[in-house]
């Protein structure tokens, strides 16, 4: 078990750039492969990008893919997500999840045992 606490979130221009970041507020990240999901108001929650436990994997969202990075520094406990070229499309909820390393699937979110809270991002047109 993991509490996670995300932060990074906030308002930005169409094109700007923010880095999210999850943090363990109790628990080890580099015991988990983590991810990180949207949902924008009205709408399904929608898969972005996940990591392995090691960082040797990574996966994006075809709607992130080239515009977002994930990444993780196991010493510190962390998890990123270095988002680029944002949109208005963009805007929503952004939570961080673990999941179990022996999940063999990241983009579903019922992979996922331990949720963050939450960090809105909002891109302005």
């Amino acid at each position: 078990q993991v509490l996670l606490v995300e932060a990074g979130g906030g308002l930005v221009q169409s094109g700007g750039s923010l880095r999210l970041s999850c943090a363990a507020s109790w628990g080890t990240l580099s015991s988990h492969n983590m991810g990180w999901f949207r949902q924008a108001p009205g709408k399904e929650g929608e898969f972005g990008a996940a990591i392995t436990w090691s960082g040797a994997g990574t996966y994006y969202g075809d709607p992130v893919k080239g515009r977002f990075t994930i990444s993780r520094d196991n010493a510190k406990n962390m998890v990123y997500l270095q988002m680029h070229s944002l949109k208005p499309e963009d805007t929503a909820v952004y939570y961080c999840a673990a999941a179990p390393i022996t999940t063999a699937t990241m983009r579903s979110p019922y992979d996922y045992d331990n949720w963050g809270q939450g960090t809105q991002v909002t891109v302005s047109s």
